[in-house]
């Protein structure tokens, strides 16, 4: 058994999803990760064929918030990662809701990256990527989209992290990519978020199942209701009355 080398072709998604799931879990952090606001432990999730680095985020060790329900953002996590997926876009890396060694809670594949290398050091050459995640995160209601919650990983591919304030019913976006505020989303990137909107609204799709597990109607009832305020407008929401930025934005 050999762990994952960051600068090989990806595991199958399948594949790694059953890893998260099903494969042991080992701390490999010696505690909790460092300047994390809520319980977060870097592991290994193995089973006999792989291995590899995951962050886990046990519902236990969440800090009480008093604007969203307690308990619930390891579900959170997870229903980004069902939207990144049904959008097609990659945004938010594999993540899967199981128990572990102090409980259930969010497991997510880790991103190998440089950490001097956030959103403020990323050039034109990732305004592609950005797009989607300035659409991503108005779409999830995104409360904390600060710079250093965009990774580039060995691939020059950009993953959003850190979603746990996500979907709330009323308007939270707080976020530092604004880059785009007032410019007409892309086609491809339309069309893209039209099928997800028909998804969504299938009570049958696969999708509908498994945000209907991880969050409340309403917060479904609002994710519908930003999405197709997008799909009218066709354009990047602009700074409202704020708070607009997440603190400290890095």
């Amino acid at each position: 058994m050999s762990e994952r080398d960051p600068n090989q072709p990806s595991i199958d998604p399948a594949r790694l999803l059953q890893l998260l799931s099903c494969g042991s879990l080992r701390d490999e952090s010696n505690g909790a990760l460092r300047w994390s606001s809520n319980y977060t432990f870097l592991m290994s999730v193995a089973d006999s064929e792989c291995r590899s680095k995951v962050v886990y985020k046990p519902q236990r060790g969440e800090r009480p918030l008093w604007d969203f329900p307690d308990g619930t953002l390891c579900y959170r996590e997870v229903a980004a990662y069902h939207v990144s997926m049904a959008l097609g876009w990659d945004v938010v890396p594999p993540t899967v809701l199981r128990d572990g060694p102090r409980g259930v809670g969010s497991v997510q594949q880790y991103i190998e990256h440089n950490p001097d290398i956030n959103y403020f050091a990323l050039d034109e050459s990732h305004a592609e990527q950005l797009r989607k995640i300035a659409a991503f995160d108005y779409i999830t209601n995104n409360a904390d989209r600060k710079g250093g919650h965009c990774l580039l990983d060995a691939h020059d591919h950009v993953w959003g992290i850190d979603h746990g304030i996500c979907f709330h019913p009323a308007p939270k976006l707080r976020t530092v990519i604004w880059d785009f505020a007032g410019q007409s989303v892309p086609q491809d990137l339309l069309n893209d978020l039209q099928r997800m909107a028909g998804n969504l609204d299938d009570a049958k799709s696969l999708l509908r199942q498994a945000l209907d597990k991880l969050l409340a109607d309403v917060e479904v009832q609002a994710l519908q209701a930003r999405l197709r305020r997008l799909l009218n407008r066709r354009e990047y929401p602009r700074p409202g009355p704020g708070p607009n930025y997440p603190w400290p934005p890095v």
